[in-house]
């Protein structure tokens, strides 16, 4: 749809069962590991958000959060519902800007030859050299990373291009066909960078490299409120038995009053010391599967004492029968 509406949601429990459909869909697709993730509100807001941002024409996005988020996850899902191609890169040990130079190669191959319109997820885990932060700073501003092509290969990309510049009418002269490429560029690559606040890095990343805010549009997650801890708690907790089913929302919500314990205790320590600590929602998932653990653990150890319980009761019932056969055999002998 080259127009799409932009209309207010007025059916929200539609919209969760719409994405949570896409979501299903989206673990079905070749290559796609499933997404764990649970849609309460705010992050049903977030996919909305960053789904009109890849929907603008050159929308880029800023995923402003600490890690745990669900950033990268709900950007993922907000791509597939737009029906973008999602590109990331995977660092290595002997991962260089040679290449992440050729990734790039094949980003602009991919939105500025093919004309596909692609997602370009970027974290702050990825940035291995600062020189990858210019790089797409340079896209973000310009369409362009310099020196990107060497001579003979950016002949070959544009030759391919050729077809498609003259058709729009872009002319075929070397310049014109190499802005007609970062044109395209442009247009069908969305650049959707993943940083964290935490510490004074993304404070000096956006006073040397403006185009991460001037060139993008802000989305922040803060805190997960009550209601998405709960959902979150009373997902990770479905597979569990714990007697009862009021036994069990209990406990959610006493993983729900610890964190919240935690975040007001660290907010009080900010406001009389000036140091901050970050609780994130990965330490509330941590939180919970530790339970799980450990309760597993102790199930686990009540177990193997029942059985040996168990064992010794049988021993002891067996030893009993022996005994009163012998009993009975003693009588019938006269002994």
């Amino acid at each position: 749809m080259e127009n799409p509406p932009y209309e207010p949601v007025r059916d929200m429990t539609a919209l969760k069962d719409m994405l949570t459909e896409k979501l299903e869909d989206y673990a079905l697709e070749p290559g796609a590991s499933a997404l764990d993730l649970v849609l309460f509100r705010d992050a049903l807001h977030h996919v909305c958000r960053i789904h009109r941002i890849l929907s603008q024409p050159r929308g880029n996005a800023l995923l402003v959060g600490v890690g745990g988020s669900g950033r990268k996850s709900l950007a993922r899902l907000a791509a597939y519902v737009a029906e973008l191609k999602v590109l990331s890169i995977e660092i290595t040990k002997t991962y260089r800007l040679t290449e992440f130079r050729e990734d790039l190669k094949g980003l602009y191959r991919q939105a500025g030859v093919a004309g596909r319109p692609t997602m370009f997820l970027f974290d702050e885990t990825q940035i291995k050299y600062e020189t990858f932060l210019e790089d797409v700073h340079n896209i973000l501003t310009t369409g362009e990373v310099p020196n990107l092509f060497p001579k003979d290969e950016l002949s070959g990309v544009l030759d391919e291009l050729r077809g498609s510049a003259k058709a729009a009418g872009a002319g075929e002269t070397p310049e014109q066909l190499t802005a007609f490429l970062f044109e395209r560029v442009r247009t069908n690559l969305h650049v959707v960078l993943c940083l964290s606040p935490v510490g004074e890095t993304f404070r000096e990343r956006c006073r040397m490299f403006p185009g991460l805010v001037n060139c993008t549009t802000i989305d922040w997650f803060t805190e997960w409120p009550t209601d998405a801890l709960y959902e979150v708690a009373t997902r990770q907790m479905a597979s569990e038995t714990l007697g009862t089913e009021e036994i069990k929302q209990a406990v959610c919500k006493m993983f729900v009053t610890a964190h919240q314990s935690v975040e007001a205790t660290s907010h009080s320590m900010h406001l009389s010391l000036k140091r901050r600590n970050y609780v994130t929602p990965t330490n509330y998932l941590e939180t919970v599967r530790n339970y799980k653990a450990l309760l597993a653990e102790k199930r686990s150890e009540l177990l193997s004492k029942c059985n040996k319980l168990k064992g010794g009761m049988t021993k002891l019932d067996e030893t009993r029968v022996q005994a009163s056969a012998l009993t009975t055999w003693h009588a019938a002998v006269g002994i």
